[in-house]
């Protein structure tokens, strides 16, 4: 781990200590703390303190500029692979780094769902891209550890904001482009912007893996992109078909033909399984090599994930946009017999113009749609539904505000056929209500439920 912090709870003897000042928490307050936990040099933008001290006009690009300059030509020998886009980063960037691993590769992820090793959790993180401090020491820490391609999620707020500075791909992707986060970039132009700056940091030599599919994709291309496309594109599905485990892919490599079966529902797993293919082949592997290893690998957790209830599906999933939303509803259509189910909200303090269209997708869509809670923040949870249902012209839904309870009641509407679709939180174990964290995962309410189930059935007999 490098010797400079930003947080004073973690300095040790020797550190230097840079006080950021953040949107919330400014770091000079700390430095005094900082300084009785041993830092022994200051980076500030003002003030004069007891241990040698460095002022600088912006504390956030010095470190930025710091770590470029002086760690990263430490990771010339690694191998770099970015993906950014709306949809599709975690499951694209995770069957990347698996196909790797199974190719006899030492990997790893950073993204979302954590930082994994050689496909294990080392640790959750708090970004689906971290602060760019705390992605150099997770770089470092997956050398040390043997890994020799870095596979990364790359957010458009850590394009923005600076997050990868010195960080170079050697193969990139980019999935598609819809409505989010405009709560900070304003504009979907701004968004465009922001996700268009992975092009900087690409290897001269390197690769653009890109989803021709999408309105967008021109403005990804560079003089080598290999375009990803439903029956047109450099690597190109034909037809796929899907059953309530996986799906079969016949897609064509250029001038080669392949049929693959998959462990993942939904036409958009068809594009992340080929984009993830195309970034593995890009750097040199053989394309008969990366197919033979699509049978092991596996979604990720909370990726459309399903759970057996009483011989009917219930499903966890990420999809908190109206593009995903809508993707994951009509591809789990396909493989319902009945009706679709739908539990879903919107997240406070976050773009509010997607919470209409988010409550008109999936009353459209879905048979029965149950609106509630995901991580409300700050915001009062009742506005937040108030704004999803004006969207909505169809009276096929209704309102629980109580997560698990509205988890359960659609639980307890499944038939024969039927599909529950639990979206928006996915991987994640929590609900933030004002500030604080409180424990609560989908997955665990499902289970919980089957096993109460189960006691009940016992009870009667």
């Amino acid at each position: 781990m490098l010797k400079i912090k930003t947080n004073s709870k973690e300095v040790k003897e020797g550190d230097t200590f840079v006080a950021i000042k953040g949107y919330t928490v400014d770091g000079h307050k700390y430095i005094d703390e900082a300084i009785k936990k041993g830092a022994k040099f200051i980076v500030a933008e003002h003030g004069s303190y007891s241990v040698p001290t460095l002022i600088v006009p912006d504390t956030t690009e010095y470190l930025k500029n710091h770590l470029k300059e002086e760690y990263s030509k430490d990771f010339a020998d690694l191998k770099f692979i970015g993906i950014t886009g709306t949809n599709g980063k975690t499951t694209t960037a995770l069957l990347t780094s698996e196909t790797l691993n199974e190719l006899g590769e030492s990997s790893a992820y950073i993204g979302t769902v954590g930082f994994y090793i050689n496909g294990k959790l080392v640790r959750e993180l708090p970004n689906t891209t971290p602060d760019i401090l705390t992605l150099y020491n997770l770089i470092y820490e997956a050398k040390e550890k043997g890994a020799k391609y870095i596979v990364m999620e790359v957010s458009s707020h850590a394009l923005a904001l600076g997050r990868i500075e010195g960080i170079s791909f050697d193969s990139a992707a980019f999935t598609n482009l819809t409505e989010d986060h405009l709560d900070y970039h304003k504009t979907m132009e701004e968004y465009l912007k922001a996700k268009k700056k992975i092009l900087t940091h690409l290897k001269p030599d390197a690769t653009m893996i890109v989803n021709g599919d999408d309105e967008h994709a021109k403005n990804f291309e560079t003089d080598k992109t290999i375009k990803i496309g439903n029956k047109k594109g450099d690597i190109a599905f034909l037809d796929y078909e899907p059953d309530t485990t996986g799906t079969k892919i016949w897609f064509k490599y250029f001038d080669r033909q392949f049929g693959v079966r998959t462990n993942m529902l939904c036409e958009f797993n068809v594009y992340n399984y080929l984009t993830s293919l195309g970034l593995v082949t890009s750097l040199g592997f053989d394309p008969k090599k990366v197919v033979s290893c699509a049978a092991k690998l596996n979604p990720p957790k909370g990726r459309n994930e399903v759970i057996n209830v009483n011989g009917n599906r219930a499903i966890v999933d990420y999809a908190h946009t109206p593009d995903a939303v809508q993707k994951i509803i009509e591809s789990n259509r396909e493989v319902t017999t009945g009706r679709i189910i739908t539990v879903v909200g919107c997240g406070g303090n976050r773009d509010p113009l997607k919470r209409p269209i988010m409550g008109n997708i999936a009353t459209e869509l879905s048979d029965i749609v149950i609106f509630t809670d995901d991580n409300p923040r700050e915001e009062d949870d009742i506005a937040i539904l108030k704004d999803i249902v004006e969207g909505v012209s169809k009276d096929n839904y209704i309102v629980e505000p109580d997560r698990r309870k509205a988890i359960i009641s659609g639980l307890n509407m499944l038939k024969p056929g039927d599909t529950l679709l639990i979206l928006g939180k996915g991987h994640e174990d929590y609900q933030i209500i004002g500030k604080e964290k409180h424990h609560f995962s989908d997955r665990e309410e499902v289970e919980n439920y089957i096993k109460s189930n189960d006691k009940d059935k016992n009870k009667t007999i």
